[in-house]
Order: structure tokens, then sequence, then C-alpha cells
């Protein structure tokens, strides 16, 4: 598959989560496998108003990414697509602009934003075709398969993206009521692959080569791996060895534990201990499930404010699990 200038072997994508892919995450992600990453989500209103904070989301390392924005207004989207699309920001090279047209939160939908775009495929295609016109890049489009059971509406709404100009389209095959429970619905995938003409990336459910595998036989040029990569970024190692029909071993402890903490390190030098410590003790919690004395080593985490004090932590969990 290939994005723009951005070719994948074997579509092996990092999927946004807000709060989880900053730059560390999207980092580790890419040197364990990820062949493309996508940001956090970011508004295309503060964008506009040169937020420094959400500015700050759209930091990007070697592996290709693509910046993903959310927002409902023609004007503010078609502004932060260009803006990144120029190089706006001294980031690195982006991959391309993604419009999020998929989130489900409350605060996000209740400004006619994310997934509440699929109740008005009317005004998706005005904001996604502003995009187009704006960015110098790609514009992809991340959808739901609709927003309940009874609005399964992803066809259409893959149909209206591509007669925008969209280049891919990501399908989560959940509903916007499901949130991120239940299962994936991939017969919904199965049909959106079908209804258009360009690519499309399956998501949902995606944890191992069996799955990559289905949905690459459903006719998908690629997979995004989201909460399956938290805590064990090694998922995308795994998948492509079981691919190529290679040999994956997998990480010890000791392994796990040096890497939650590199990861950490990587993000206190990005946005400073005081941010980094706290926003990442929901990966830290995620790298050392189902070690031994993990319970207590999570609630303390959960009080630690100094990385030094989490690194001697871990060792000390390493050094337990271990003897």
């Amino acid at each position: 598959m290939k994005i723009g200038n951005t070719e994948l072997c074997h579509g092996l994508m990092l999927a946004p989560l807000a709060g989880f892919t900053d730059l560390a995450f999207r980092t580790v992600c890419g040197e364990l496998g990820a062949e493309y990453t996508v940001s956090e989500m970011i508004s295309a209103k503060a964008v506009m108003m040169n937020n420094r904070k959400t500015l700050g989301l759209a930091k990007t390392a070697s592996i290709p990414t693509a910046i993903q924005l959310f927002g409902a207004e023609e004007d503010a989207v078609a502004y932060a697509a260009e803006f990144f699309s120029r190089g706006g920001l001294p980031t690195g090279e982006i991959a391309a602009i993604d419009l999020n047209m998929g989130c489900p939160m409350h605060k996000i939908v209740s400004n006619g934003e994310g997934s509440a775009l699929l109740k008005d495929l009317k005004k998706a295609e005005k904001v996604i075709s502003a995009a187009v016109k704006a960015s110098r890049l790609p514009v992809t489009v991340k959808i739901r398969s609709g927003w309940d059971k009874n609005s399964i509406n992803a066809e259409e709404a893959a149909r209206v993206a591509e007669a925008a100009g969209a280049v891919a389209i990501t399908l989560h095959a959940r509903t916007k009521e499901q949130l991120y429970s239940g299962y994936a619905d991939h017969s919904v995938t199965e049909r959106v692959v079908k209804a258009v003409n360009i690519p499309v990336i399956g998501n949902g459910d995606v944890k191992t080569a069996e799955d990559v595998k289905r949905l690459k036989d459903m006719g998908c040029a690629a997979v995004m791996i989201g909460r399956g990569a938290v805590g064990d970024p090694w998922v995308f190692a795994r998948i492509r060895a079981a691919l190529e029909g290679s040999a994956f071993t997998e990480p010890t402890v000791r392994e796990r534990t040096a890497l939650a903490l590199r990861h950490l390190r990587m993000a206190v030098e990005d946005k400073g201990e005081h941010v980094a410590v706290p926003e990442a003790r929901k990966h830290l919690a995620a790298y050392i499930s189902g070690f031994p004395g993990a319970a207590a080593a999570r609630a303390a985490i959960n009080v630690l404010t100094k990385a030094e004090d989490i690194a001697l932590l871990l060792e000390k969990i390493v050094s337990e699990a271990e003897n």
C-alpha cells in the first residue's frame, strides 16, 4: 500500500489513540515494526488559534506519521490541513493529513465533531473537501461503522470521503454507541472494501497475524492496531515475524521493563517530567501487567512523580521476578 510518497510493506500501522500515541509511544512502536503511525487527534480550531499545547501533539520522528485533525468547521480544518502540510512546524516529515470522523467521546460529538459527522454526511463531505483543497499532502479519513446498530452507514460515508478526494479510508468496525466495548464487526469492513475504489485500512480487534490475514483476505490494504499495542508494542514485531515466517522471541521481564523505562525517559525529554510522568502511568501499568506484584507496583507508580524513582521501582520488579 502507498499513501503519497510512503510505501508500506506489510501495512502495519499504529492507530491514533487520544492520550496515548504521543511522540515517545510512536517512536517505540516504529522501532518494533510499525510502518506508519498517526498522531493523537488534534483540534483544528486550536491549531487556528496557535495553541501551543495542541501544536506539541504534532511532533514527529523518523517513522512516517499522519497528523490527525478533528473538527466540523470547514475553515478551521482547511487552515490546519494547510498549516501542517506546508511544514508549519519543525516537526519532521509528515506523511498525510488524517481526518477524524470516528471519535465517540461526548465532548467531541456534542460539538458536531468526530462520529457526529456520520450523522451529517453532507457536512462531512464539505469538511473533507475543504481539507483536500487546502492540503499539499494526501488526505485520509477515519470513520466508524455508524452511529449505532440501527444506523450502519460506513459504506455511504466511505463513498462520500472518496468523492471528496480522500486517498484512503480507515474503518474502526464498531459503532459510536459501542465506544470500545463488544466486538468489531468486520462484515462491515468487507462491505466498505467493495463500496469504494480507494484503499481501506481495517481497524478494531487487530491483535494477531491471523487477524491481519483475515482483514487482508477481505481486501484491506493495511491494518491499524491501537489498544493492542499499549503495553505490548512488540505486537508489530510479532505479527511481522509471523507474516514473514520467521521466529519471534517474546520479551523477558527485564526487556519489558527496560523498554518501559526508555519509553518514559523519551517522554520526559519531550515534555518535561511534570507532564510526562503522570501521562506515562497508564503505559507503565500496561507494560508490567501480569508481573508478580504488578498491582502493588501500579499503586506505587500512581503516586511517584520522579522518573528515577520509577526506574528504581522497575528494577525491584525485575529482581523479584528473576529470583
